[in-house]
């Protein structure tokens, strides 16, 4: 007799079968047999057909990613609950529904509410701020715009109010909360430290006229020089020829260099040295984010005022992902520094040492040192 283990090797299964078998009395029999399926998805085991190797740990890798950054965002909205519930600005109903005795200051099990709303006694949603809405719906009626106006367009205003007026408490909560989940784009260390030496701006440029140079590459390329609006030229190779960009806007994002002395870098012929990159602000992201960024600098208002300011004269524009997309976080901070600012002039709580030193109790109470550099600074900090 002879024993023979059968192996059946698949893409992502193993099958199996072991046997005796007696040639000269042409008999024998199976001990054993089964089959081990290994869990892929189509799309890896597609890729690993076509000999495209993919680790099952890269995934898990990604997932573990957004756990974490999920983690982050919860956990800094529960400190921020702690804080504001110290200072008394949370409303009731909202503040209700939070643990600040075992969970620190998670939502309750299988209760998570919305600050702005609340249940009235037949358990509808009723909205906490209608004076607040009322006051924003006069102005766009000033402005001829008699509309079905959202109630949670209300926080626009109030990020526009809380600039100039004094709000209320449980107004100002909800602006920070809202700081807490739209915090924008912030720069890596190291990336801060390589754009130091070099400026890149978003422009829109119509092109003037386009001259075909003597200039050619391999492959049937032919070097232009593109014309805009300001005397800038752009070169540019092309296969096509571009003479059809004349009379057209094109978009840009240029490039200039410093010097050590904070100075642009020129070439021989002492003009600014500039690189072009022809980018779509609809699509390309540095395009989206330098353009965003660009609009709200020229209106010399803050996010909040640029965003309330537009829905005004334009009540149909679309606000998240396309009046407002990616942007640097420095925005957001200089705008709720504003607020906070003044604030501080209207609630007494932000001028009490007591509540500060609660505050940072709440949030560093076993690290005595942390809270010794901090007795210095303020609430708002």
């Amino acid at each position: 007799m002879k024993r023979i283990l059968g192996l059946d090797l698949g893409t992502n299964s193993i099958g199996w079968a072991l046997t005796e078998l007696d040639f000269d009395k042409k008999a024998g029999k199976i001990n054993g047999l089964g089959s081990r399926i290994i869990p892929m998805s189509l799309d890896v085991l597609g890729k690993f057909d076509s000999g495209v190797s993919i680790s099952q740990t890269a995934e898990r890798t990604d997932y573990r990613g957004v756990r974490r950054l999920k983690q982050r965002n919860l956990l800094r909205r529960e400190r921020l609950h702690r804080v504001l519930n110290i200072l008394n600005f949370l409303p009731k109903h909202y503040a209700d529904a939070i643990d600040f005795d075992l969970k620190l200051g998670q939502f309750k099990e299988n209760i998570e509410v919305k600050l702005n709303y609340r249940n009235d006694e037949n358990g509808r949603h009723e909205f906490i701020f209608m004076d607040s809405f009322e006051e924003m719906a006069v102005d766009f009626a000033s402005s001829n715009q008699n509309l079905n106006i959202p109630l949670d367009w209300t926080i626009y205003y109030l990020r526009k109010k809380a600039l100039t007026q004094k709000i209320s408490r449980e107004e100002l909560a909800w602006i920070i909360l809202n700081f807490n989940q739209k915090r924008g784009y912030y720069q890596l260390r190291g990336e801060e430290e390589e754009n130091l030496d070099k400026n890149e701006n978003y422009y829109k440029l119509k092109v003037i006229d386009v001259l075909e140079t003597e200039d050619k590459k391999k492959d049937g390329f032919i070097w232009y020089n593109v014309i805009l609006e300001n005397d800038w030229i752009y070169k540019r190779s092309s296969k096509i020829p571009l003479f059809d960009w004349i009379g057209k806007e094109k978009e840009f994002i240029i490039t200039t260099n410093n010097e050590k002395d904070g100075s642009l870098k020129k070439d021989k012929d002492g003009n600014v040295k500039r690189s072009f990159r022809a980018v779509d602000s609809e699509k390309d992201w540095l395009a989206i984010k330098k353009k965003t960024e660009q609009d709200i600098e020229e209106s010399n208002k803050t996010v909040g005022q640029f965003i309330y300011e537009t829905l005004l004269q334009k009540p149909n524009q679309k606000i998240r992902g396309k009046l407002i997309k990616t942007i640097e976080r420095k925005f957001y901070k200089n705008e709720i520094l504003k607020i906070l600012n003044q604030q501080a002039k209207y609630h007494i709580e932000f001028k009490d040492k007591d509540i500060f030193k609660k505050c940072v109790e709440e949030l560093y109470p076993r690290n005595e040192a942390h809270q010794k550099s901090l007795i210095s600074k303020d609430l708002i900090y």
